[in-house]
């Protein structure tokens, strides 16, 4: 019985393998592709690209490894059926529920590894992924350089003169009017400096002018500070119970965990629809497993996108225990009753 088992667990890694890859290849491609689109907004070097690509690299594997298993478990058994060795087995008084044991460790610690991935990683890695995002935005909004036109600065507008050797601007000027008051600064030099996504204009040997209705004022500075004017909107993360449970996109995050819990049961509550689409008699069945597994995915994966509107969090106990219960009746017409 060992060496049985291993022998399926062979045929399923070996065709688990030839689908995961290129199903990762194809999703690879569609979230790079995703990616380069913020190259319109935001310059990103290779290796930018590539901490990005890792951030998500999670959400990939989330989406092509319940599916692979599916497919996969259903063509190893297939791949059986088509050599007769299933019937073989069945010949020997090995029951149908002994591929079921077989089949249900690998998708148990599938289904765990999913369930790890959605509550531990996902959080961790989309909080890093959009903070380097807005991070690259503060930058391409701070985005200076020295010409004939002005830049606009939060609420004031800046002249640079000339740019330095030392990555420096010469010649600044910064204004700012509201309905109190006119402001003027000049300075010799600035800097620009962006601190953990704080960004701020250093003034060096300047002058500062405030005129209003009622008084002009004058100073002098060595330094000046302008800080806070364009701040990088960081999201602040710790754990991730605490990003599942915080009220920012909460709605969002809802209908993510319904459809994320019930993706990573799909490998293990579908093994009796796995085993009804696989196991056939070549002899007396015709076989339309490709047919067969889009119908399954197709089902499943529409039965959670459409019921959460109206169930809410119902949806992940009716969508399962009903998935369950359909497939168990189908296995037990189809192969208990027949094998």
């Amino acid at each position: 019985m060992h060496r049985l088992k291993k022998y399926i667990l062979s045929n399923l890694s070996i065709l688990f393998i030839s689908i995961f890859l290129p199903l990762f290849s194809i999703a690879s491609v569609i979230f790079l592709i995703k990616l380069a689109t913020y190259t319109a907004i935001i310059q990103l070097s290779i290796w930018e690209m590539s901490k990005l690509y890792f951030f998500i690299l999670p959400e990939i594997l989330f989406y092509t490894l319940p599916v692979t298993f599916f497919v996969a478990a259903a063509l190893s058994l297939f791949k059986l059926s088509n050599e007769n060795e299933i019937v073989v087995i069945f010949s020997l008084g090995i029951h149908p529920k002994f591929i079921l044991r077989t089949l249900l460790i690998p998708a148990a610690l599938l289904c765990g590894l999913l369930f790890f991935n959605f509550l531990v990683l996902f959080p961790h890695t989309t909080v890093l992924s959009s903070n380097f995002l807005s991070y690259k935005k503060s930058e391409a909004q701070f985005n200076l350089s020295a010409s004939e036109f002005g830049h606009s600065f939060g609420e004031w507008l800046l002249y640079l003169g000339k740019k330095n050797e030392d990555g420096t601007f010469g010649d600044v000027f910064l204004f700012n009017k509201n309905k109190k008051e006119e402001i003027l600064i000049g300075a010799n030099t600035a800097e620009v400096i962006n601190d953990s996504g704080i960004l701020r204009l250093k003034l060096t040997d300047g002058e500062g002018y405030s005129y209003s209705k009622k008084t002009f004022s004058q100073i002098n500075f060595k330094t000046m500070y302008i800080n806070d004017t364009m701040k990088t909107d960081l999201t602040k993360y710790r754990t991730p119970l605490d990003y599942w449970l915080s009220n920012e996109r909460k709605e969002s995050k809802k209908y993510m965990l319904i459809t994320d819990t019930l993706l990573s049961l799909f490998p293990l509550i579908s093994l009796f629809l796995v085993a009804s689409i696989g196991i056939v008699h070549m002899r007396h069945q015709k076989a339309r497993i490709y047919l067969y597994l889009f119908l399954g995915i197709l089902i499943y994966y529409g039965a959670t996108l459409l019921l959460q509107k109206a169930f809410g969090y119902y949806t992940i106990p009716l969508v399962a225990f009903s998935w369950l219960i359909l497939t168990y009746i189908l296995y037990r017409r189809t192969i208990v009753a027949r094998f």
